[in-house]
């Protein structure tokens, strides 16, 4: 039996793995226990139903002995790796912004119903990390990569939307990760596919695109997004650039938190898997986020990841307390709360069926 409350041991690398499959095959068991990453994170491809991925929650610990995060990349809107028909489908961040306009008060409390709603679906599963609140701002022309799913273009409804949203996580019991640290709303391509160029002047990032995450700078858990921000380092992407890490991510927004990278295996980043993990470690990053649950490219991955030690690991304590604090108070949503939500946000809603007994 896993102590609940027992922060990573030692030895803990300074990465977040996800797996290939809807069970841990042998050879990840073993990897797992060899390499001993920090955390895991859940796709899709890892979700079927839900005895099965409470059983492959509690193997992914099993491998490292100890309470792990593990995260998911639950949204609502286009971005939902648990969805129909054992869960509901959640609405985009989008919906929300679009109710503040008109009514902020209520906007903000039914962002928290949702929140709780769609975290109580992960905790009964074990999964105690989602990734959100999005605190980017989608300008004009942007790329949709970001779009509906953030909550406006807007610096005050962002950040009263967030809170919100952050709020209900936590009266499931699941923490929190901001991003994409320091605005992914500018890019005018995808990051998955292509690195972003960024030609905005700092004055401009520091007035607007910074902002939200400050107001976040005391949040546990936060990720990079990669850019190229010019006005910073016109020669490396943020994630791999001390002058963005160090200079405004912990400087200039004042960033507190364990920061992890974006995933490293977005065609954004160049050079080899190893070498984008021990460039992301150098310049700050405390985490490395790896997604696919490709065997061949985890490795080398952690052939470059180091022990979490130093400030890592004492951002990391922080946030495993942090996290189980969270945990330990997080309560199922009430009885009525989707059919409360359905009525307030009529066409809004997408799916008011398909959540499990």
């Amino acid at each position: 039996m896993i102590a609940p409350e027992t922060t990573f041991p030692s030895g803990t690398r300074a990465a977040i793995l996800g797996c290939a499959g809807l069970t841990l095959s042998p050879d990840e068991r073993a990897f797992f226990q060899r390499e001993k990453p920090y955390g895991f994170i859940l796709f899709a491809r890892n979700v079927g139903s839900p005895d099965q991925v409470r059983d492959l929650v509690t193997e992914m610990r099993g491998t490292v002995g100890w309470q792990a995060p593990v995260l998911i990349d639950q949204e609502g809107g286009r971005v939902q790796r648990m969805t129909r028909p054992h869960w509901r489908k959640y609405p985009n961040g989008a919906i929300f912004g679009t109710l503040y306009e008109r009514d902020p008060g209520r906007a903000e409390r039914l962002c928290r119903l949702n929140a709780h709603l769609l975290a109580s679906d992960l905790a009964e599963l074990g999964i105690d990390v989602d990734c959100l609140p999005l605190l980017d701002l989608p300008q004009p022309g942007a790329h949709d990569v970001i779009g509906a799913r953030a909550f406006s273009a807007d610096i005050a409804p962002t950040i009263a939307l967030a809170q919100a949203q952050v709020a209900g996580l936590a009266d499931a019991g699941v923490t929190g990760v901001i991003k994409h640290i320091p605005g992914h709303g500018r890019a005018m391509a995808d990051s998955h596919l292509d690195l972003p160029r960024i030609d905005t002047p700092l004055e401009t990032l520091e007035a607007h695109d910074f902002p939200p995450f400050t107001a976040f700078a005391d949040a546990p858990y936060g990720m990079t997004a990669h850019l190229l921000l010019t006005a910073l380092d016109a020669e490396r992407p943020s994630t791999t650039s001390n002058v963005v890490i160090e200079g405004v991510i912990r400087g200039t927004i004042g960033f507190k938190g364990l920061l992890m990278t974006d995933d490293l295996s977005m065609n954004a980043l160049g050079g080899t898997l190893g070498e984008r993990a021990a460039a992301s470690i150098a310049a700050g990053c405390d985490l490395v986020l790896h997604c696919n649950g490709n065997m061949t490219e985890m490795e080398p991955v952690m052939a470059h990841v180091p022990e979490l030690n130093g400030g890592a690991a004492d951002r990391a304590r922080r946030a495993d307390a942090l996290r189980f604090e969270v945990h330990a108070k997080g309560q199922s949503a009430p009885s009525g709360t989707a059919e409360q939500l359905a009525e307030a946000l009529g066409a809004s809603w997408p799916d008011t069926e398909g959540r499990h007994a």
